[in-house]
């Protein structure tokens, strides 16, 4: 029907129009559920198709008679319509609520046998989630024909059912795969969320009621399926159940024969689909006979076929697998039964068994026996036609076996037979083997004999005994010891040299006597310097190496024990043998430990002498040492310090000692001062140290570290001992000087004499000196005091005043002086060529003073007689008296008198010329030498100098100078 053309006015169409002249029977059923406004908007849809198959004159016959199947769980609506054949046509697919189109798209379609067409659309939403309205066009070139009536697909949404649904309700799909679920909440209610496996999703509205949601790439679900649940505000309202998986996947079909008969297949049921439950499992058919119910992947066939086919499908898809083999190369026996030992020996035992098919009798076969002992399992294996019986061999005398059997075709070998059960028997009692022994050696004399125990395996039963025979050859006798089971040492004292000696053991249990082990016994080696090695442990333990020693094809026996282990040591040995270079004693076992020191000793020829041929020493790992260098002690040695320590105990040293370290503490921080490098030095002096408090660490080291250290305290005092010593020193040196001056000087004595106290000569006087017979006058006669005065005004002239007697008392001379007041002037002038003369003004007292010699003295007063010296003058007459000094020129020089004549050259004295060491001074040489001028102290009443004579002098001290370089006196 058309209501106008392209211009014509739509309002005027639809006011020519009805909804009943637009609508079928069906539609007018479906608007009783339309609301007013949704059925307005209905119609304006269908006047919009009404006008588009308007737009070209003669079009194409519209599809009739257009039907709708529905298939929920495939979600797919089928379509179909009657009508003449067209080479496209438009489908368009709607929701019927909201007018929200869902499918538009041209499509082919060929007829049926019916001629009516078909096309098939999957929904993405279940079906039943809200009504859908489908209409069909034809299309051929540029003709398009009239939308055929729509038709409705009516959801679950629609007034009439206005209870809570959710859509799928429960559906197998594969893993991967996407669902879209749907919730229509009941009438009246709100909506809240939708939540698939506890977790909300997003969601969009299809309708009034209806909600929808989509999960994308599902996972495996459980055993149980997924929950997808919808809610209201408040509460869980509906939901359903997924369950995702795998299609089945079986591999490995295997068939076999076990009777050489009947046919038994086998395979894997693959990877797990998550599929369970009678209409979800797995099912399967071998050569079309129901397997499922054979209660696993097992399926068994009356005769042998030769080849098979295995099906296998569950709800999401099928598999197939085939399988073909001939029965002679699929044979796998049955499991042997009644398993029994009938006979058993020491070392070993036969077995008997039966089979549960005859056939096997003629059958070739092929038997393996697991044996264990002690959790260590071994196997034998048999073969033989019909094989029923094996015999054991190698099994351990007084052992308990368990032992099973299975079987397999020797000919094309298959498969092994299952396990028979386990049987147990023990095995007769043997005697033991001989143990392994060995010496060591406390002195030269006394030593321990020690052997391992034997193993269960080595004893062949319960020991009853050891038997330890010592047998000397020089003595020609021996001595036995019997001992119990339990004892593995013996304390032996030797009364002949080792080398004699030979040591036999023996064990005892109740099938016999062990063969003997003999061996020698070493030297003692306690006093006798050693060299010793050291051996480097590795992963795997100890490695040893050494040079076979000349001459010799005797085996070895390598021993070792904790080096620092006190009396009596545990020892443990290994016998090597002849020819060998090298071992590695293996650190994996319990003997061994981290920091501890062992020994290594290797001995050659045992059985005869035993002689050592190389020792080590080592460490399985090396650590820092337990404990610090004892009894650390510092002593002040000047202004250094000495420290000086004990070793560190070996069991303390936990590794090889590279030296020790000595540390200064300042304050919370420790300064290394010194490194000793030789383990052997325990001592070091600290030097030039000032005064103060020290506190000293010192450190053992190894190659694992250094110990804790031991402190040393010191507080350096002054060093008075280096200021005595010094002392003492200087006294020494200076005492050894003087003796050994004093032993030149006594040995020189004469030229010393000879050179600083010359003898002096006897004056010689003129006249009777002799003394007068008779009593001697003791009264003192008066004497003169001898002043000598310096006056500096005189050139060369210094003369003598004289001081009269009431003034020397009454002013220069003490008040307790004991001189005689008779004799106050005393004056000689002496002149240089000239003859000793008297001043004219001196009294006769003088004169007189030298007849009484004996009664009267004479006192010189030394007072600095330090004169200019004159200028040269004439020497006087050799042999004349020269006094200390120039004479001052008297005022005038009075006549000579018969006296003075008289005295003539020789002077006074007659020639008597005093010895003394002193000269006048002269301006060139300064100060003449004033000490050693002795007085002469005669007998004449008299005081004057004796002064030397000045030639004597200089030729007297050139003379001594020079005979104490030649050493001559």
């Amino acid at each position: 029907m058309c209501f106008g053309r392209r211009n014509s006015n739509i309002k005027a169409a639809l006011s020519l129009l009805s909804p009943a002249d637009l609508l079928s029977q069906t539609d007018k059923l479906f608007l009783k559920h339309l609301t007013s406004s949704s059925m307005h908007h209905y119609l304006v849809v269908l006047l919009v198709l009404s006008l588009s198959s308007c737009q070209a004159s003669g079009p194409p016959v519209a599809p009739q008679q257009v039907g709708l199947e529905a298939d929920q769980d495939a979600q797919c609506l089928s379509i179909t319509w009657g009508g003449p054949n067209a080479p496209h046509y438009d489908i368009l697919i709607w929701r019927s609520e909201f007018m929200v189109t869902v499918f538009n798209e041209t499509v082919e379609a060929k007829p049926d046998a019916d001629g009516r067409f078909r096309w098939n659309w999957t929904s993405e939403e279940p079906l039943e989630c809200t009504s859908l309205s489908v209409t069909v066009r034809a299309r051929s070139a540029d003709e398009i024909s009239d939308w055929s009536r729509p038709e409705i697909l009516a959801g679950m949404d629609v007034p009439s059912k206005a209870h809570a649904q959710m859509y799928p309700s429960s559906r197998v799909v594969k893993v991967g795969s996407n669902t879209t679920f749907c919730c229509i909440i009941a009438e009246g209610d709100s909506f809240g969320m939708i939540s698939y496996h506890a977790r909300d999703m997003d969601f969009t509205r299809l309708s009034r009621r209806s909600y929808a949601t989509t999960r994308t790439n599902q996972g495996p679900s459980a055993t149980s399926g997924t929950n997808v649940v919808c809610s209201n505000s408040k509460t869980i309202v509906t939901g359903a159940v997924m369950f995702v998986g795998y299609p089945p996947q079986p591999s490995d079909l295997l068939c076999e024969t076990h009777d050489l008969r009947t046919a038994e297949c086998q395979w894997s049921a693959g990877p797990d689909t998550h599929l369970t439950g009678i209409k979800r499992r797995t099912y399967y058919a071998l050569n079309g006979r129901n397997c499922s119910l054979a209660g696993g992947m097992l399926c068994g066939l009356e005769e042998w076929e030769g080849s098979w086919t295995l099906e296998a499908w569950n709800q999401l898809g099928r598999a197939r697998l085939t399988d073909s083999a001939e029965m002679s190369h699929r044979v796998r026996p049955l499991s042997a039964l009644s398993l029994v030992a009938t006979v058993i020996h020491p070392w070993n035992a036969t077995l008997q068994w039966a089979w549960p098919n005859q056939t096997y009798a003629s059958l070739s076969l092929i038997c393996q026996v697991q044996l264990i002992s002690h959790w260590h399992p071994s196997t034998q294996t048999f073969t033989g036609a019909g094989l029923d019986r094996a015999v054991l061999s190698g099994l351990q005398p007084d052992e308990e076996y368990r032992c099973r059997i299975r079987c397999g075709s020797q000919r094309n070998f298959w498969k092994w037979s299952g396990w028979s059960p386990y049987l147990t028997f023990t095995t007769s009692m043997d005697r033991p083997d001989a143990p392994d022994v060995w010496v060591w050696m406390d002195s030269n004399s006394t030593g321990r004999i020690i052997w391992k125990p034997l193993t269960k395996r080595e004893s062949h039963g319960q020991l009853s005994s050891y038997e330890v025979t010592l047998w000397s050859s020089e003595e020609n006798r021996q001595r036995s010891h019997v001992l119990p089971q339990r004892t593995h040492s013996q304390a032996f004292s030797l009364g002949s040299p080792a080398a004699g000696v030979r040591v036999t053991i023996t064990a005892t249990n109740a099938a016999g006597v062990s063969p003997p082990a003999t061996l020698g016994i070493p030297d003692y080696l306690g006093d006798v310097e050693v060299s010793v090695s050291r051996a480097e442990a590795s992963q795997a333990g100890f490695p040893l190496s050494w040079t076979p020693p000349d001459n010799t094809s005797c085996d070895y026996l390598l021993e070792w024990h904790n080096t620092s282990c006190s009396q009596p040591c545990a020892l443990d040995w290994t016998r090597l043998p002849a020819g060998a270079t090298n071992t590695t004693i293996l650190s994996d076992t319990d003997w061994f430990q981290p920091g501890v020191r062992y020994t290594f000793s290797l001995y050659s020829c045992p059985s005869q002498h035993p002689t050592l041929h190389q020792r080590w020493e080592a460490y399985m790992q090396e650590q820092a040492p337990s404990r610090p260098s004892p009894h650390v002690s510092s002593n002040q040695q000047g202004s250094g310090v000495l420290l000086t320590w004990e070793e560190v105990l070996l069991e303390h040293q936990r590794g090889f000692l590279l030296g020790y370290r000595v540390y200064l503490a300042n304050a919370s921080r420790l300064s290394l001062i010194a490194n000793i490098t030789d383990p052997s030095q325990r001592n070091y002096t600290v030097t030039k140290l000032p005064v103060g408090s020290y506190k000293f660490t010192v450190k053992s080291y190894n190659s694992a570290g250094e110990d804790g250290g031991s402190p040393a305290f010191i507080s350096l005092d002054p060093y008075t001992d280096w200021l005595i010593l010094e002392i003492l020193v200087a006294l020494g040196t200076m005492a050894c000087f003087l003796a050994v001056v004093t032993t030149l000087c006594y040995r020189k004595r004469k030229w010393v004499k000879t050179a600083f106290y010359p003898d002096i000569p006897e004056p010689s006087l003129p006249g009777d000196w002799s003394m007068p017979q008779g009593t001697l006058d003791l009264k003192p006669s008066p004497h003169s005091m001898v002043h000598i005065l310096e006056n500096p005004e005189w050139d060369s002239k210094e003369a003598l005043v004289t001081v009269p007697e009431e003034e020397e008392e009454e002013g220069s001379a003490p008040a307790d002086t004991d001189e005689p007041s008779a004799l106050r002037y005393y004056n000689q002038v002496v002149d240089q060529g000239m003859p000793r003369q008297r001043p004219a003004h001196l009294p006769d007292s003088s004169a007189s003073s030298g007849s009484s010699v004996d009664s009267a003295r004479t006192d010189v007063t030394y007072t600095g007689i330090q004169a200019s010296a004159p200028a040269p003058q004439p020497q006087p007459p050799t042999g004349g008296y020269r006094p200390q000094m120039h004479p001052a020129s008297p005022p005038a020089s009075p006549p000579a008198s018969v006296e003075q004549e008289q005295v003539g050259a020789e002077g006074p004295f007659g020639g008597y010329k005093p010895q003394c060491s002193w000269k006048m001074e002269s301006p060139e040489e300064g100060l003449a030498p004033s000490l050693g001028s002795p007085t002469s102290v005669t007998s004449v009443t008299s005081s004057q100098f004796l002064l030397p004579d000045p030639d004597h002098q200089v030729k007297g001290q050139t003379s001594w100078f020079h005979s104490l370089l030649s050493g001559k006196p």
